[in-house]
């Protein structure tokens, strides 16, 4: 490229630039300014599902008052009793002991029962079985547990760990 060419190129390029310049003023765009914070998407409302997987992280971190707020009506009632009846801290060993053999869970999508409750099944998955629960929450200021009923083992054709050929 010949230094004419580079010159004209040079000269295109500025007035470009200040055409585009003149533009956005009179538009009134504005370039954005890098200085100043972003505002960040609002996140959405926790759903059933969230509390699900809050309460399945408090019991595995042993955190009685976490795994506690999960909870309302008589279960939490319920809960509360078993807690006072032992104590916290035998508790939150229990909490830990139970779900240390859990590998792995799988939630279905909430099933609406009302405009307030809804039911999830969620699978656990352990290293020799499968077992499925029937979960119900309410929708309060935050959805809480509010039933659970018995699990029930699901027949799996590969178990878990299994080495693959």
């Amino acid at each position: 490229m010949t230094k004419e060419r580079q010159k004209q190129l040079a000269t295109i390029a500025v007035l470009a630039l200040a055409a585009g310049a003149a533009l956005t003023g009179k538009n009134g765009w504005r370039l954005p300014r890098f200085d100043t914070p972003v505002p960040s998407a609002s996140k959405p409302a926790p759903g059933p599902q969230d509390a699900i997987y809050a309460m399945l992280d408090a019991a595995r971190k042993g955190d009685v008052k976490a795994y506690l707020a999960c909870y309302s009506g008589p279960m939490r009632t319920t809960l509360e009793a078993s807690v006072r009846e032992s104590t916290p801290e035998a508790f939150a060993k229990y909490l830990r002991d139970s779900n240390a053999a859990v590998k792995g869970v799988a939630l279905n999508e909430p099933e609406k029962l009302s405009d307030r409750e809804v039911k999830v099944r969620v699978e656990y998955v352990y290293q020799d079985r499968n077992e499925a629960q029937t979960i119900y929450l309410e929708k309060g200021a935050d959805w809480k547990i509010t039933r659970v009923d018995g699990a029930e083992r699901v027949k799996t054709l590969v178990p878990y760990g299994t080495p693959v050929r």
